[in-house]
């Protein structure tokens, strides 16, 4: 026992017992380092400790990193299932007005997107009863539309996926909701040899939902499945 003490009894027995846990308390050995430090006087420079705090810098932006990177992993899995379920959802129905109400109700709610519009070009625009009993699911436009309604605010072409704010709100595809959305999705289809373009616009009332720096792999991998479904179902 040292002639001056400074530590209780019980407290020095137990650092003596389990010295790996002081060594592993970031913010006590912090305090030791500085109560060193300080012992030693302002006049002397340690190079050691001051490489030692550069270290630790660089740690706590690597562990910021290493749980950024999980964090987006989880993300992305989540994301991944959340798609996977739509999917399967979607290749249930047996019957084709069963197929497209399901892309507006089921399938949207499995997304977490507010409203999803199936956008079909044709040479003959009329009004069909039987579309109108959809809910709004399915929009009929005139040749030309989508390229248009994708290009509004860009001189660059129409991409397969686009992600973006609405400034525009457009009643024909959102109906009377268009107003409280505030971004979209617009997902292009190829419907086949000798027939017009098509698109899945997704909405959301949320203005950061769908934003141009978000991936686009999984909702371009939704689009080709059910491309691939509608050519069967319009075969």
């Amino acid at each position: 026992m040292s002639s001056n003490p400074k530590l209780e009894d019980n407290l020095r027995a137990a650092i003596l017992a389990e010295p790996d846990v002081v060594l592993d308390d970031k913010d006590l050995m912090q305090a030791l380092v500085t109560a060193n430090e300080e012992a030693r006087g302002t006049n002397v420079i340690d190079l050691r400790g001051i490489a030692m705090q550069r270290l630790e810098t660089r740690l706590d932006r690597l562990e910021d990193t290493h749980r950024s990177v999980i964090a987006a992993a989880y993300e992305n899995l989540a994301g991944t299932n959340q798609v996977h379920r739509a999917i399967l959802r979607l290749l249930e129905p047996v019957e084709f007005e069963d197929f497209l109400r399901t892309l507006g109700t089921e399938v949207a709610e499995t997304l977490r997107v507010d409203r999803i519009t199936l956008v079909l070009e044709t040479t003959v625009v009329q009004n069909d009863p039987a579309i109108d009993k959809l809910g709004g699911v399915l929009t009929v436009t005139e040749p030309g539309f989508i390229n248009q309604y994708l290009t509004y605010d860009r001189s660059s072409p129409a991409r397969e996926v686009t992600l973006r704010e609405i400034h525009q709100p457009n009643r024909r595809i959102f109906g009377p909701h268009a107003d409280q959305l505030r971004s979209e999705a617009c997902l292009t289809l190829d419907l086949g040899p000798g027939r017009l373009p098509g698109m899945i616009v997704m909405g959301a009332k949320d203005p950061r939902h769908f934003t141009p720096q978000l991936g686009t792999d999984l909702l371009a991998f939704f689009a080709g499945v059910f491309e691939r479904s509608m050519r069967h179902w319009l075969s």
